[in-house]
Formats: structure tokens, sequence, C-alpha cells
């Protein structure tokens, strides 16, 4: 009996602290609002935010290979699961000065493919830093979300296969 009320705090307790993903309104290259997470149409969406000058060189390492895994459905267990996936630079501060120029040579460089997955935000940097313990701005950091909002995984940095495969695996049902 006391094994089990102990197991039930464990549990209440682990479920409060579950961290939300913060409401972030954007837009697509071809001008089109979006917010995300939004009211996704799959169980759990991936979110890839990027702040800093370097973040972004390594977010966009990540563009092929988790369009590839997520959205086209290649690999293994790529069938097994249904998944959303946003690629989010944030143009906060004196960056945000950059981000109608960044908008312009994006629609005109991108493939449809990554354009529908690449939401321009403009925003104040402190408060996602603060809900999402944003550390280091040279790093791309990445979330899986359920339908509620609820962070459910997260990786950072730069692209490997074991962190494309640990973010697959969060998506699993």
């Amino acid at each position: 009996m006391r094994a089990s009320i102990v197991l039930a705090i464990v549990i209440l307790s682990g479920s409060l602290r579950a961290q939300t993903f913060p409401t972030l309104n954007g837009e697509l290259a071809n001008g089109t609002a979006v917010q995300l997470p939004g009211d996704p149409k799959t169980p759990r969406i991936v979110i890839a935010l990027a702040y800093g000058q370097k973040a972004q060189a390594d977010l966009e390492a990540w563009y092929e290979p988790a369009y590839l895994r997520f959205v086209a459905k290649h690999g293994l267990f790529a069938n097994a699961y249904s998944t959303e996936l946003y690629f989010v630079p944030l143009f906060t501060g004196a960056n945000k000065a950059a981000y109608e120029p960044s908008m312009k040579r994006f629609r005109k460089s991108a493939t449809p493919e990554t354009a529908d997955r690449v939401v321009f935000v403009r925003t104040e940097l402190e408060a996602v830093r603060e809900a999402l313990g944003l550390k280091d701005k040279d790093i791309p950091y990445f979330f899986v979300v359920d339908r509620d909002g609820r962070i459910v995984h997260r990786e950072q940095g730069a692209f490997t296969e074991d962190k494309l495969d640990a973010i697959e695996e969060a998506l699993m049902p």
C-alpha cells in the first residue's frame, strides 16, 4: 500500500513538471500565418528552433535528413508514426532587422518542400528562452510536442543520426 502511494505521488509530481511549449506566431514564405504548436493534425510534432547566427548553419544541416525521415517517410520505422515538422528561425532583438531580407532570400532559394516547413517568427527572446530553457544561442533545439502542447522529448546541437533516431523514437505510439 505504501509503495503504491509513493508511486502515485512520484507520477503526479512528474506530470506537474511537464513542460509546455509556448505559443509562437509566425509565417511561412508564402505569407500564410502559422501558430505553433497550434492544433496539430498528428499526435506529435517536431519543432526545431534556432536564434543565433551560428545555430542557423546547424539548423540547416538538419533540413534534409529530418525531412526525409519525418515527412518523405524514408527509414525503417517511418510508417509507424505520423508527424508534422517545422523549422523555426527566431528573429529577436537586433536580429529582427534581418527578418525581411532573410524572408526574401528564402523565398527565392527554397524548394517547395522546405518552404512549407520553415516558419519565420519575430518574438521577444527572453520569454521563449525562459519557457524552453534555451541556454546557448549557437546551437539549434529540437522539441517533440504532443497535441496538448507538452514537450515529450528534446534534443539540441549539431545533427547526428543518434539524435535523429532519438526524435523518431519519441514519435512512436
